[in-house]
C-alpha cells in the first residue's frame, strides 16, 4: 500500500487502509451519518476490515477515499476523496464525517485539497458531485468549492441534485 498522503491546514489525508477498520464502522453506524447516504451500516468491524481490505481505487485509478487524521490530535474524523465509476467515466467528490466534526470546515478543507490534487496533480479534466437535495450542508459544501448544479437524478426514490466542475473552470477560479 501506497504512503502517499496530502495535507491541509488542520489535517492529514491518507489512504484508507485496513487499520482504519474500527473507525470506518464506527463511523457508519451512526444513522445521522448515514441519512443521506443511500449507504447501508457495516453489521460488524468485519465487514468493514473485508471491504477496505479489497478497497482499490488508488490502485486501480491513482484516486479514492482518504481517511482525514487531525494533526494534532492524530483523530480519525472522517473520510474525503474521489471515487472513479469506469461505467460513467465519472470522478465523484465525497466526504462524511463524524457528527462531533459537522459545522467545522472539514468538509470544504478537505475536498479543496482533494480538487487541487485531481485538477492540478492528475490532470482530471471533470469531476462531479451527488447529494440528496435535502443534504442542505453537503450542497453547501458543493457550491463553495465552485461546483455548478447541472440536475436532478432519482437518488434511490429521493431527489438527488449533480454537479459538477471542469478543470478549467477549477484554475480560473484559483487565479481570481
Amino acid at each position: 500500500m501506497t504512503t502517499f498522503k496530502l495535507e491541509t491546514q488542520r489535517t492529514i489525508l491518507r489512504p484508507l487502509t485496513v487499520g482504519d477498520a474500527f473507525d470506518f464502522y464506527d463511523l457508519n453506524t451512526d444513522p445521522l451519518v448515514l441519512q443521506f447516504t443511500g449507504d447501508d451500516a457495516f453489521e460488524s468491524v468485519e465487514n468493514a476490515k473485508e471491504f477496505l481490505s479489497h478497497y482499490s481505487q488508488f490502485t486501480d485509478f491513482q484516486v479514492g477515499r482518504f481517511a482525514v487524521i487531525d494533526k494534532l490530535s492524530n483523530e480519525f474524523l472522517g473520510w474525503c476523496g474521489l471515487k472513479f465509476t469506469p461505467e460513467t467515466q465519472e470522478y465523484d467528490l465525497g466526504f462524511r464525517f463524524h457528527q462531533r466534526f459537522w459545522s467545522k470546515g472539514y468538509a470544504t478543507e478537505t475536498a479543496c485539497k482533494c480538487l487541487e490534487y485531481v485538477f492540478i496533480s492528475l490532470k482530471i479534466e471533470r469531476i462531479v458531485g451527488r447529494a440528496m437535495s435535502e443534504n442542505t450542508a453537503s450542497i453547501k459544501v458543493l457550491e463553495k468549492l465552485g461546483m455548478v448544479k447541472t440536475g436532478t437524478f432519482d437518488f434511490e426514490g429521493k431527489e438527488g441534485v449533480l454537479y459538477h466542475l471542469n478543470r478549467i473552470n477549477y484554475l480560473e477560479h484559483q487565479a481570481e
